[in-house]
C-alpha cells in the first residue's frame, strides 16, 4: 500500500493548498491513506475544531503534531473527540491526548506514532524509550508503523532513524519546515527523510512574511510574527509499503508550488 505524508500544514496558506491539491496527488500515486502533520493549521499555531473537521473532510486519516500542540486551547475538546489526532507520545503522561493510534485504511491496520526531539526543543521524555514502548504495542496489531518525528536537530532526526530502522515502516522528520533531498530506504526496509517540508506561502520564510523575519534578523527588535499568504507550495512523501512485512519498498518526495 502506499501512504501519503504531507508536512506542516501552515495556516489558510497551506489549507487551500492542500485542498487544492490533495486530490490530484492521490490519483497520481496511487495512495491509499494520507497522514497530515498539522500543529500549525490554524492561523500559524495550533489546530482548531474547525480546522481539524476540514482536514478531515479532504480525506486526512491521522493528524500528528509537535511543540505548538498546545497552541490553540480547543485541543483539549478536539482529544475528547478525536483519537486520530496526535500529541507526541514523549511529552508527559499526565497530557491529554494520545501519542499513537491504529487506523485501517482499505481494510489495512496502520500504526501511527508521534514523537517530539529534545535537542534544541522544549524538555521532554526520550523520544527513543518511547518509541520502545509505543512499537511493541503497535506491534501486536500491525507491522505498518508511520512515525513523525518532530525535531529540530537533524542528527537526532538521523540517530531515530537508525535506531527504528527494520522495527517501522518510516521515519518522517518534520518541524523545520524546508524539505530534504535524503530522502531513502534504509537497510532494515525503512524509509527514511530528515523533512517532510512545508505545506504554505512559498514566498515566506518558514510560513511567515519575509520582512518581519529578515528584521527580526537584522535588527535583533523583537517582532510581530505575521503569517504569509499568496503563492503557495505542497511538501510531502508517498511511501509504498508491503502490507504483510510492513517493509518500506521506497519513499518518494512530493514538491508542488502554486506560483
Amino acid at each position: 500500500m502506499k501512504i501519503l505524508f504531507i508536512g506542516d500544514v501552515v495556516s489558510s496558506c497551506g489549507r487551500n493548498m492542500l485542498a487544492k491539491s490533495i486530490a490530484a496527488v492521490r490519483r497520481n500515486y496511487g495512495t491509499d491513506a494520507t497522514i497530515v502533520n498539522g500543529e500549525n493549521a490554524a492561523h500559524g499555531k495550533g489546530l482548531t475544531l474547525n480546522t481539524a473537521d476540514e482536514l478531515f473532510a479532504l480525506g486526512v486519516g491521522v493528524i500528528t503534531t509537535g511543540n505548538h500542540v498546545w497552541g490553540n486551547k480547543e485541543i483539549y475538546n478536539i482529544f475528547e473527540c478525536n483519537g486520530n489526532v496526535l500529541r507526541p507520545a514523549n511529552m508527559p503522561r499526565s497530557n491529554p491526548g494520545a501519542g499513537y493510534v491504529v487506523c485501517e485504511a482499505g481494510g489495512v491496520k496502520i500504526g501511527v506514532l508521534n514523537l517530539i526531539g529534545r535537542t534544541f526543543m522544549e524538555p521532554n521524555d526520550c523520544p527513543f524509550a518511547a518509541a520502545d514502548e509505543a512499537i511493541a504495542e503497535i506491534k501486536k496489531q500491525t507491522n505498518i508503523i508511520i512515525v513523525d518525528f518532530h525535531a529540530e536537530a537533524t542528527s537526532e532526526k538521523v540517530a531515530l532513524g537508525w535506531y527504528l530502522d527494520g522495527r517501522v515502516s518510516a521515519v518522517l522528520g518534520t518541524h523545520t519546515h524546508i524539505q530534504t533531498a535524503d530522502e531513502r530506504v534504509l537497510p532494515g526496509k525503512t524509509a527514511y527523510i530528515t523533512d517532510v517540508g512545508m505545506t504554505g506561502a512559498y514566498y515566506s520564510v518558514l510560513g511567515m512574511e519575509r520582512k518581519v523575519i529578515i528584521d527580526r534578523f537584522t535588527t535583533r527588535l523583537p517582532q510581530r510574527f505575521v503569517l504569509a499568504d499568496g503563492a503557495a507550495q505542497l511538501c510531502g512523501v508517498v511511501v509504498d509499503i508491503d502490507t504483510q512485512t510492513g517493509h518500506a519498498q521506497s519513499i518518494e518526495r512530493i514538491f508542488l508550488a502554486d506560483v
